[in-house]
């Protein structure tokens, strides 16, 4: 499988050298040739497959010639070894739970999966990779988690100051050894401003392997498509509109591109906050990027969303493509406060402020269609959001690997949104 930039301005590489490299240097994306067919028989077979099997069997083509079947089996055993449960909410609307691997996070499956690969990679190298991540939230803490001790890569994590929540934090700052954490005085599109340019330092690039680990990379990007084959292993009746809580959109492209591939859905919501870019570019077909604007969603705070070009790419740029089978709306604060309030009453289901937000868009879709029913992405653990408590008291069970996160030294560096400070602390690392 080759890989093309989004900006077609730089040559085609393979599997190995996109997940290397993290970006094309005419700072486009990394999209792939071809769009792979899964079999009729795969998805007859998929209620009686292993999530392993699924993941290697979704992941293989797009790998295929630069890692060998039996180590991308592995690292899919490794990568997806946790639960992923359908929850009903209600006799419609049913929870995808993606928070059950060790930070609580959809973003595990991607940064296990990467880190995994980079393993692979790296063997046989005495060059040195390095990873550099922007994160809002969860991303840096998934990061951290799937890279920390692997042997021969450094990892530099940016994330904004102030604008995490205390659990985030701590799963960003308690790790050390080969994971750098920069707490930066600034906003999540500078920390992402900062990690694009170091990706693109031509005089970084010459002294080591220089990657990225957001959703940007290939291979954070990629095994996010498997969320939607594991939903529908469990579901049963017509396809489900899939819901999902939509800040940098790698998320919803990479359910987009699982649906290319063979997936039958209901189509997808683009579920997203007060950043509300892409629901104004598909109603007035005019695409204006802007500050970000903080949410109760904070992972979700993104004013320019990177992956969105991909979705665009699934589509051969066709707008009016991509409209027949997404559509965006922008849920408020006010609203999300409101549904997490109404579905704990009701339900007895605890909500986080981005699977509110997807449980939202979905109610309302649903409430014009009758006969259908969906699904929304249950992205990250309430315990990892303080507003949680303060909406709806203590109803969030604390998980044991969050206590023990207590006791644990901090290690973290506090910088300005400055991008020659930050170099300085990346080249000290070469």
């Amino acid at each position: 499988m080759q890989y093309f930039s989004t900006n077609r301005r730089s040559a085609p590489v393979a599997f190995r050298e996109a997940v290397l490299t993290g970006q094309p240097d005419d700072r486009g994306l990394f999209f792939p040739s071809e769009i792979p067919r899964l079999s009729s028989e795969f998805f007859s077979e998929l209620s009686d497959l292993s999530n392993d099997e699924i993941a290697f069997r979704v992941m293989r083509p797009y790998v295929a010639g630069d890692i060998p079947d039996d180590n991308l089996q592995e690292i899919c055993r490794e990568t997806v070894d946790f639960d992923f449960p359908l929850v009903p909410v209600d006799d419609r609307i049913f929870a995808l739970e993606l928070f059950h691997g060790p930070t609580l996070a959809f973003k595990d499956v991607g940064a296990r999966f990467m880190s995994r690969c980079l393993r692979h990679f790296s063997r046989g190298y005495s060059r040195k990779t390095l990873v550099i991540v922007a994160t809002s939230g969860d991303t840096g803490g998934a990061v951290a988690s799937g890279f920390h001790n692997v042997e021969g890569i450094d990892v530099v994590i940016l994330f904004p100051k102030g604008k995490v929540s205390r659990v985030q934090e701590l799963q960003l700052t308690t790790f050390g050894g080969n994971v750098i954490t920069l707490e930066i005085r600034g906003s999540f599109d500078e920390c992402q401003a900062i990690a694009k340019r170091a990706l693109a330092d031509e005089d970084l690039r010459k002294k080591t392997f220089l990657t990225s680990a957001n959703s940007i990379n290939v291979a954070r990007w990629l095994p996010q498509q498997t969320y939607y084959f594991f939903a529908m292993k469990q579901w049963s009746g017509p396809p489900p509109i899939f819901a999902v809580p939509s800040g940098n959109f790698g998320n919803i492209a990479a359910g987009m591109l699982a649906e290319r591939s063979g997936l039958k859905t209901g189509g997808f919501i683009a579920a997203c906050n007060s950043n509300d870019v892409v629901p104004r570019y598909l109603e007035s077909g005019n695409y204006s990027p802007k500050p970000s604007i903080e949410t109760l969603s904070n992972a979700m705070d993104v004013g320019d969303p990177s992956n969105f070009v991909r979705i665009l790419e699934i589509f051969s740029g066709d707008l009016n493509a991509v409209k027949e089978r997404l559509t965006a709306v922008s849920i408020s604060d006010e609203r999300t406060r409101a549904t997490m309030e109404s579905v704990f009453a009701e339900h007895g289901y605890v909500l986080d402020p981005h699977g509110a937000v997807g449980y939202a868009a979905l109610r309302d879709r649903l409430a014009a269609e009758p006969d259908s029913a969906g699904i929304f992405l249950e992205t990250a653990h309430p315990v990892k959001f303080d507003s949680v408590g303060e909406i709806l008291g203590n109803n969030v069970v604390i998980p044991e690997s969050v206590e023990a996160l207590e006791s644990k030294p901090r290690y973290c560096t506090e910088v300005g949104a400055d991008y020659e400070e930050v170099r300085s602390i990346i080249q000290d690392l070469i």
